[in-house]
């Protein structure tokens, strides 16, 4: 099983699939909570160059809450992260697959909290 939800853009900016990603999550009622530009952390921590990377910390707050109410320690694993990353052929964007990461708590209700994620986040990674 795949951990990520990708999709890969040849004919765009990466700003752009940035604009299109968030728009496409605020469709399905997720909110980008944090970001992190790891290309700029890694040339002002490393002052190593690479390609542009950003990583998005998304959630959709009543599925968080429905969520936490089934496995109070859940939110050691959220927000759902979305990634943009430049390649050589465009612009990748992957979304965790929620169904993956939590297969380890091993908790039913969980799961199908987690199925209903994946599929919102495939329906988002597919709209951009």
């Amino acid at each position: 099983m795949s951990y990520t939800i990708d999709r890969l853009i040849p004919d765009a900016s990466f700003e752009e699939v940035d604009e299109r990603t968030r728009k496409a999550l605020a469709d399905k009622g997720f909110g980008v909570l944090t970001e992190i530009d790891v290309k700029a952390t890694m040339k002002k921590k490393l002052d190593k160059d690479m390609a542009p990377y950003r990583i998005l910390g998304a959630c959709n707050p009543g599925l968080a809450y429905e969520a936490i109410g089934h496995e109070p320690r859940i939110g050691a694993m959220l927000p759902c992260n979305v990634i943009l990353r430049g390649t050589e052929d465009g612009i990748e964007v992957s979304a965790v697959d929620p169904v993956a990461s939590m297969q380890s708590v091993g908790n039913d209700n969980l799961d199908k909290v987690a199925a209903k994620v994946r599929d919102m986040l495939k329906e988002v990674v597919a709209a951009v």
